[in-house]
């Protein structure tokens, strides 16, 4: 059984500007993971010492071009809080529509936070730091907010997952979440939970593009 997403109060022109404004802030939900790591990964790669195998994206925070990550963070939180917005415009009333939004854009929230609080240096990035040093309160505030944020986007995608009850959809939104929480723990295991980590970055995005794509499809109905 499936849920009708949005159902306008008005009809005619008087509800194209409201669809307009909600697929608008949908879009950002598209445009936020490939933003983010398209900014991330053109600086892994250009930036001395950065090791995608050994090194989290975040880190980039760090150096005289530090604050390319910074902005890159910020602005990637503020469109998955617009999406989120989106969402609970189309949504509110129905299924999910309050938790569900509301979630995704703590998980936005999470993202600036970890924007103004930055990661300290690691072994080999900024290229001249040997050693790792007493985590600095920046850093433990970055990694709080993002365990905080990566809870409220794992929940999102179950309480979501409810609006498409009964569509192989809502499976998927469940194995997201799922996946994109296993990954934040597995940092611990050195190079490989790095690359796990990141998979599940870009897992969860995907998620939040393909969300926004199928409930941007929905919003005049």
């Amino acid at each position: 059984m499936t849920h009708a997403i949005w159902t306008p109060q008005t009809v005619g022109t008087n509800c194209e500007l409201p669809v307009r404004i909600t697929r608008s802030l949908l879009g950002y939900g598209v445009l936020a993971g490939p933003f983010y790591v398209v900014v991330s990964v053109l600086q892994g790669l250009t930036r001395t010492g950065f090791d995608f195998t050994k090194h989290p994206w975040s880190v980039l925070a760090n150096g005289d071009l530090g604050w390319i990550q910074t902005t890159n963070l910020i602005l990637t939180g503020l469109m998955v809080l617009a999406a989120a917005v989106g969402m609970r415009r189309l949504l509110r009333g129905g299924v999910g529509g309050t938790w569900g939004p509301g979630l995704i854009g703590a998980f936005g929230v999470s993202m600036v936070a970890s924007g103004i609080f930055a990661a300290d240096p690691v072994p080999g990035f900024p290229s001249d730091v040997v050693s790792l040093r007493m985590p600095s309160m920046s850093n433990t505030l970055h990694f709080a907010f993002g365990a905080i944020g990566f809870v409220c986007f794992a929940v999102a995608t179950f309480v979501i997952a409810r609006r498409f009850a009964g569509l192989g959809w809502a499976m998927y939104s469940r194995i997201t979440g799922v996946a994109f929480l296993l990954s934040f723990g597995s940092m611990a295991l050195g190079s490989v939970g790095i690359l796990i980590f990141t998979a599940g970055v870009i897992a969860a995005f995907t998620w939040l593009a393909t969300t926004s794509v199928r409930l941007y499809r929905g919003a005049d109905r």
